[in-house]
């Protein structure tokens, strides 16, 4: 079984901002509260996105086969809420954790995203969905 999920990358970035935030602690204490806020806010998201899935009967693997196009609730405003979750969960940590120099992860966090998820995605989406995701995917950003 291969371990090459999302969550499995997210909790990755995880451990090395709290890592930094031990070794190189950084930031005010004000921005603990407002990253712990983010982290509930992000969670919220990705639960919101989450019920969608199961409301649609398809799956939320990403290696899975989409047995529908979801383009309501968070998904009208992101064609990927999950992982712009996961994201915002992350600049959260980077907060919550005073790891301010971990910011830089993000970016990276965004680009492995994309190139080992969200592209075979969108392929398997225009596949299964040929006039439909490309019309949704001309409306909706990818991120924000």
């Amino acid at each position: 079984m291969s371990a090459d999920y999302p969550p499995v990358w997210t909790l990755g970035f995880a451990v090395a901002i709290w890592l930094i935030g031990r070794l190189l602690p950084s930031g005010a204490a004000l921005f603990v509260a407002l990253g712990w806020l983010l982290v509930l806010v992000s969670l919220g998201l990705m639960l919101w996105a989450v019920l969608h899935f199961r409301r649609a009967n398809t799956t939320v693997n990403p290696h899975g086969q989409p047995a529908r196009l979801i383009t309501g609730g968070p998904f009208r405003f992101s064609r990927n809420p999950i992982y712009l979750g996961d994201a915002l969960l992350l600049v959260g940590l980077c907060l919550a954790f005073r790891a301010l120099t971990a910011l830089v992860l993000i970016p990276v966090f965004v680009w492995i995203i994309n190139r080992r998820f969200i592209g075979p995605e969108e392929a398997r989406l225009t596949a299964a969905f040929p006039q439909d995701y490309p019309e949704y995917a001309s409306r909706i950003r990818r991120w924000l």
